[in-house]
């Protein structure tokens, strides 16, 4: 027996097509005028080929307690089938199946970006051996630590970091973005991207699924298997829905005799397309996203996001780019490339953040030996550079070791102040020379970003920071934010978000990208991090944001919104089938068995085809 159930479902393609010759041969025979032993005959054959399958799968339903769908075509058929009606019999068993075939197929696609990006995985990689060739390998025999030669046209075997050469990497399977990147010396470079010119040896940093690509594949899988709570609700009403529809029919059966309406309530309250419609929208919204850089950890996310009223930022490294860099420079006296290169040669002592960019904006220079080398926390560096005091910090140090400044240097100092920025000033031999302004930039496009989460609805965007109160003011005047605060520790920030969730009944999403965020994220309703950031704000967040890419973001909002939409409209046409047949059935004349079955597999088809908008959703043409 199971043999003959395993060959059945094996084959069920060929038996649709069977089935279908069948139903066409016996029409055939009828209106040429031919017998009605074989037009009976063969609809017979057909509904016994087409009911195998469907009959098989009811009693697999029925062992574990479950009354499906296949359950009532199974009663509808069979009771078809004593009332010797064998044209809707064998009608009924080709369109279920038929339907089915097509609804496979139909599914299959809205799950192609996730196959796709499961095929782009990296199989091999060029390592360097002992002998100092390259030698290629498994991607599994590759370890942290090791160094491997990526060449034009290949994929990037593993996340890692440029040791030398240079190239442009096509970053659209993880970033979404269409655009090559630049790599050279010190570029991080990521699993399952492609060098498009150049030759790269780079150092394995992630391997396996701690790359950023198996983290990607991960999550999405993860994300399909999520139930939201309409999928749930579904789930519970089609369990009690299903043994409703029968008891129905058979009321009906019971009030009036009439076994032939009974069968047909059966099929006609088949709950198809209320199953399939809102997982199959949050699949395709999900694979949506997965394509262009954005991973919605489940349908429930999706449900949540799309009812977000307040947006939270950090500030830095999520508004801004996380790289300070020299904004502002004011030089004084004589002898200033000699002081330039004094200033580099004590930052070179340096791992402050700072001091690298100080170094790019110094650029090149002469750089000398440094000595007597004394670390002031928090203020700065003193030294001896060819026997000349340096000292380079903040205005505090120039205080402490004695430095004058003159009307003009304080009024430099407070226009850059005023204007963001952190100051580092260099002195030589107790004059001060340099000053410099020192900032985060902001993330290039970021108010044409905010500017579309307002459009889609967003009422409060809110900076929370621990920097202080003016840099914070400045940078939120500059964007257009609705509140900003400064000097906030983490625990502060969290209890910011509780406070609007549990007091102002807010639908707070959180976007950050440090260790420091992870407790606000995890609080949030949707909690969006940064994927860029510490392996602590992904692990916590709802939605990440691949290689911190924060234009992705109202892309993200706007799928989650359309998600959403479209799920509702796939539960509403489900049910409005259901009536308007029962309704033409019980109030009307024009409803029968074959053409409730041909519109109920109609109305599946037609949701996932709605779902599959998804897959071509775009921000900038919705």
């Amino acid at each position: 027996m199971n043999a003959i159930q395993r060959y059945l479902l094996r084959n069920r393609n060929k038996i649709i097509l069977s089935s279908a010759l069948l139903i066409i041969a016996a029409f055939g025979a009828k209106w040429a005028g031919g017998s009605l032993v074989f037009f009976q005959g063969a609809l017979i054959i057909a509904s016994f080929l087409g009911g195998a399958p469907i009959a098989i799968q009811a009693y697999q339903a029925l062992r574990v307690k479950v009354v499906s769908i296949e359950v009532l075509v199974t009663v509808a058929v069979t009771g078809a089938f004593i009332l010797r009606n064998f044209e809707e019999s064998a009608l009924v068993t080709f369109l279920f199946l038929f339907g089915a075939f097509l609804e496979q197929r139909t599914l299959n696609k809205t799950r192609s970006a996730i196959r796709e990006l499961t095929e782009m995985a990296p199989q091999s990689a060029w390592k360097l051996r002992a002998d100092g060739d390259f030698a290629e390998v498994s991607v599994e025999e590759v370890e942290v630590g090791d160094v491997l030669l990526v060449k034009t046209g290949a994929q990037v075997p593993v996340d890692g970091r440029v040791l030398c050469g240079e190239g442009s990497v096509n970053e659209a399977g993880i970033s979404g973005e269409s655009l090559p990147v630049f790599k050279e010396k010190g570029s991080p470079v990521y699993a399952g991207t492609i060098l498009d010119n150049g030759t790269l040896r780079i150092t394995a940093e992630k391997v396996g699924e701690d790359t950023a690509f198996g983290k990607i594949i991960e999550l999405v899988e993860e994300a399909q298997d999520s139930k939201s709570e309409t999928e749930r609700f579904i789930d519970r009403f089609s369990k009690y829905y299903t043994p409703g529809v029968l008891l129905i029919a058979f009321l009906a059966w019971l009030f009036s005799k009439d076994l032939e309406l009974a069968i047909t309530i059966l099929v006609l309250g088949c709950p198809g397309a209320l199953v399939i419609g809102v997982p199959v929208s949050h699949v395709a919204g999900i694979g949506n996203g997965a394509r262009r850089g954005i991973l919605l950890k489940g349908s429930n996310v999706i449900s949540d996001f799309s009812r977000i009223d307040t947006m939270i930022f950090d500030k830095t490294g999520t508004l801004t780019l996380g790289k300070p860099t020299v904004a502002a420079w004011k030089a004084y006296g004589d002898a200033q490339e000699e002081a330039r290169s004094y200033l580099a040669s004590v930052e070179k002592q340096s791992d402050h953040p700072l001091a690298q960019a100080v170094l790019a904006a110094v650029g090149e220079t002469d750089l000398f030996p440094v000595s007597q080398t004394e670390v002031i926390k928090g203020e700065g560096i003193t030294a001896l550079v060819e026997g000349k005091k340096v000292a380079v910090g903040s205005a505090a140090l120039m205080q402490r070791v004695g430095i004058p400044f003159r009307p003009e240097m304080k009024a430099d100092l407070a226009r850059m102040e005023q204007n963001g920025n952190s100051l580092i000033l260099t002195a030589v031999e107790g004059e001060l020379k340099i000053l410099l302004g020192v900032k985060d930039q902001l993330r290039p496009g970021i108010k044409e970003d905010l500017r579309k989460l307002k459009k889609l609805g967003v009422q409060n965007l809110i900076m929370l920071s621990g920097d202080n109160q003016g840099t914070v003011d400045l940078v939120s005047r500059e964007l257009g934010l609705d509140g900003a605060w400064g000097n906030m520790l983490p625990e502060e920030k969290a209890a910011y978000v509780q406070k609007l969730i549990q007091k102002e009944n807010q639908v707070v999403a959180f976007v950050g990208d440090g260790v420091n965020d992870s407790p606000s994220l995890a609080l949030a309703q949707v909690g969006i991090a940064m994927g860029g950031g510490t392996d602590a704000a992904i692990e916590t967040s709802d939605v990440v944001l691949i290689n911190s890419n924060f234009s992705r973001l109202p892309h993200a909002l706007g799928l989650s919104k359309a998600a959403s939409r479209n799920m509702k409209q796939n539960v509403a046409l489900a049910l409005g089938v259901v009536l308007i047949l029962l309704g033409g059935l019980l109030f009307g004349s024009w409803v029968n068995m074959s053409l409730g079955m041909l519109v109920h597999e109609g109305s599946i088809l037609a949701v996932i085809l709605n779902a599959m908008r998804l897959l071509r959703y775009d921000l900038g043409s919705s």
